[in-house]
């Protein structure tokens, strides 16, 4: 039986942990701009290809395994049956481990073939090692989160991704400056994933105490691998969807871009500037996995009070941030993406499929909150069905849409599975808290706000691009009108906002920065009022 710690104890723990969530996630989408820079379109379409295979395994081992683990360490009734499911959970976790590996290794040649590319052969058998460290990561995470001891968890996490970004990017740089090939950088960034991999492991190793003592007690095996596997996928599903909507555009597109005509150098180009779209909807839903992560245990913790309003208060300003944060960064984000895809990536190409590819951040941003509100509460399974479905939907809009329009085909795939995820979720929410969410006056302001970021962002673009900054070299021109724009339409639609009083003071402490969002909104308030 594992230490029962309090409920302050679980919330700074949680606190913890989506501090190092935030920082991993914004190192996860930002290394991938300097690494396009370095290979261009085509060598990003390689990394791009393969590294779903990378995420879909890191996220299910580093989250879902972990969160599973440390649930049934949490379920034990004496150290020897948390003994026992430790080496059940250990030996499970490995055979699957090397089943996986002994597929991706073996089959690499027919997944290669089936992408339409067999030089990936190298690059999917060295991501193929990252799954060996499976069951230690799981292990000692959900080890460490029964406990409650979130700083190795934490400090495991950041480790984790700040070295592999660090070997990405400098083998990165070794190999282009040397001559080698861009199948060659590929494979060298996917070996920085695998030992990012292991600096994780290393790290918790190091901090690792031993925690169950006594004789091991008998437990049910297949009990404890069938909670295992069910928790896993169920607590990941969310996180590992944008990865399998991936997974789904790295085994058709390429494929039906050849099919139209296109030569296969030029298609592998093509799917590079798709794969621009990705770091930008990671960043886009950073607040939505913040609230996402920081909402599962207030729900766990409020949906069992039968006094006062239980998890609605929180419930309420989780789906009202999402909202907010969500729509500003979309329609933000598509204002201003031909001067991003410029600044960041150094041409516009591809810019109208990106605005399309960028929609996907409204989906999300209430998708990921929405699922973490209902796996709080405890409802796992049908959300996960939901998921899968839309993934579905994905294939299905791939093979119509391809076709027709190429990667903006592509997009529209996707965005058309996350209506359907997001429409299904709302439904099934409904039925089981039959709640207003928000007033029609929240959607009234968040309208105005819209319109006044876009009647003033506009213009500036157009003025920036056609007389301020036309003598500038094009990539340093996009840049001043990018980074002006952001802040223009920040502030705009903050000013708005905040003067309309959608969001009380208190509501806003839910964010990382909320304390001084509400500073901010008692002053312009107090200022009316005088």
């Amino acid at each position: 039986m594992v230490q029962r710690w309090d409920m302050k104890t679980f919330m700074k723990g949680a606190s913890i942990l989506t501090v190092s969530a935030i920082i991993v996630k914004i190192l996860s989408a930002v290394y991938r701009v300097p690494y396009q820079n370095l290979v261009g379109d085509k060598g990003f379409y390689i990394y791009q290809q393969v590294y779903p295979f990378v995420g879909i395994f890191i996220v299910w081992t580093s989250y879902g395994f972990a969160v599973a683990v440390s649930k049934l360490l949490a379920s034990s009734r004496s150290p020897g049956q948390a003994k026992t499911m430790m080496r059940i959970a250990f030996v499970y976790l490995l055979l699957l481990s090397l089943t996986f590996f002994g597929v991706l290794t073996g089959f690499a040649p027919f997944f290669a073939e089936a992408m339409g590319d067999p030089q990936l052969v190298a690059l999917l058998r060295a991501s193929a090692y990252i799954v060996l460290l499976m069951p230690f990561l799981a292990i000692l995470k959900g080890n460490y989160q029964a406990n409650g001891h979130m700083v190795p968890v934490a400090v495991s996490g950041v480790g984790e991704q700040t070295s592999r970004v660090i070997i990405i990017l400098i083998g990165t740089w070794l190999a282009v400056t040397s001559g080698a090939s861009l199948y060659k950088a590929g494979e060298i960034a996917l070996w920085g994933a695998v030992i990012g991999e292991a600096t994780g492991v290393l790290i918790l190793a190091l901090y690792y105490r031993r925690t169950f003592i006594g004789h091991a007690e008998p437990v049910c095996v297949w009990k404890t691998v069938k909670e295992l596997t069910i928790v896993s996928l169920s607590v990941s599903a969310s996180s590992l969807i944008l990865l399998l909507f991936q997974l789904v555009d790295s085994f058709t597109i390429l494929n039906y871009l050849v099919a139209m005509g296109i030569s296969e150098q030029t298609a592998m180009v093509i799917k590079g500037v798709y794969d621009r779209g990705q770091p930008l909807v990671q960043m886009g839903i950073l607040i939505a996995t913040t609230l996402a992560l920081a909402i599962v245990p207030l729900i766990a913790h409020h949906a069992s009070k039968t006094n006062g309003r239980g998890a609605v208060p929180f419930i309420r300003v989780t789906y009202r941030t999402a909202f907010l944060f969500g729509w500003a960064a979309t329609v933000g984000l598509i204002l201003i993406l031909p001067y991003v895809n410029e600044m960041l990536f150094e041409t516009r190409e591809g810019s109208f499929a990106l605005i399309i590819f960028s929609i996907q951040i409204f989906w999300l941003s209430l998708i990921l909150p929405l699922t973490a509100i209902l796996q709080g509460a405890g409802k796992i399974k049908i959300p996960t069905l939901l998921l899968i479905s839309g993934l579905v939907t994905k294939g299905i809009g791939n093979v119509m849409l391809v076709p027709l329009y190429g990667i903006t085909g592509a997009a529209l795939a996707s965005n058309v599975g996350f209506i359907l995820i997001t429409v299904c979720l709302f439904i099934y929410f409904k039925k089981i808290w039959s709640i207003e969410l928000a007033p029609f006056r929240f959607y009234g302001w968040l309208f105005i706000a819209t319109l006044g970021m876009v009647a003033l962002v506009l213009p500036w673009m157009l003025i920036g691009d056609g007389y301020l900054f036309d003598r500038l070299p094009t990539r340093i021109s996009a840049t001043i009108i990018a980074l002006t724009s952001v802040v223009i339409g920040a502030v705009v639609f903050l000013f708005v906002i905040l003067k309309s009083r959608i969001m009380e003071e208190r509501e806003w402490y839910l964010l990382p920065f909320g304390k001084r969002l509400a500073g901010i909104q008692l002053r312009l308030n107090q200022r009316k009022g005088e």
